[in-house]
């Protein structure tokens, strides 16, 4: 319901105040994701550390997609509303006994493990410079992260799960070196003590048209938590195609 719920809300939102100078913006995401690190151990307290991605083995590459829905305000300013789903399976055998989320997990035994962690954010932006060359701007991200962990292993499964609210710092800069491309990063990412979450890409784009540009890329998606219960701290690699059409 979460996945539905928010990002419509949000289009709602964008739709109440229409501006005679306002653009929108739809953007897909897609390509191949590969997972190098997958560390938990829930609970801190009595739970067992391993990894994910080298006691077991990633199903990598998997395929992935994103949706972003951008609301320009004039030149200066940017709402936009973004739905990033992650899935990853894992699979292999541990060399030792596991006990993960209450659950044991014996050595030398078929498992499986699963790791999922689905994005809803929503930005605003402040457009710094603005002209034919260069586009930057910085901003806030608020964060929705649905987040879980599971392991199976013949009848028996543990599963830890969990929604929170993250906030963030944002940036994009696009410099059109030569017409009609362009070179474009653009993230978010914040640091505590309690954890650290890096979400940030760069790629080549072709503006097709005024309206319609293409681009390809790299993304990586680093970070996690480290408190009272859990620890888990992940790395995705992602190489990405990507379609932007204004209107």
């Amino acid at each position: 319901m979460l996945r539905f719920l928010i990002p419509g809300t949000a289009l709602l939102l964008f739709s109440l105040t229409p501006r005679a100078d306002a653009e929108f913006e739809f953007d897909l995401e897609s390509g191949a994701v590969w997972n190098t690190k997958a560390n938990v151990q829930i609970p801190q307290e009595g739970g067992t550390f391993f990894s994910l991605a080298k006691d077991l083995d990633a199903d990598n590459p998997q395929a992935f997609f994103r949706g972003r829905f951008t609301w320009h305000l004039g030149e200066r300013h940017d709402l936009s509303v973004l739905y990033a789903p992650l899935e990853m399976d894992f699979s292999g055998r541990f060399d030792r006994t596991v006990r993960f989320a209450g659950t044991d997990f014996r050595a030398d035994a078929n498992t499986t493990g699963f790791y999922r962690f689905d994005s809803y954010r929503f930005t605003y932006r402040y457009n710094l410079i603005h002209n034919e060359q260069v586009e930057f701007g910085v901003g806030i991200t608020a964060k929705i992260r649905d987040a879980e962990v599971n392991l199976r292993q013949g009848g028996r499964s543990a599963d830890d799960s969990n929604t929170g609210f993250v906030p963030l710092l944002n940036y994009r800069l696009q410099w059109r070196f030569s017409q009609p491309f362009s070179l474009l990063t653009e993230g978010d990412a914040l640091g505590a003590p309690q954890g650290h979450a890096i979400d940030a890409s760069a790629a080549l784009q072709w503006h097709a048209t005024d309206n319609l540009t293409f681009r390809v890329g790299y993304r990586i998606l680093d970070g996690g938590a480290d408190n009272d219960s859990v620890y888990t701290f992940s790395r995705f690699h992602y190489s990405l195609v990507g379609v932007s059409f204004r209107f």
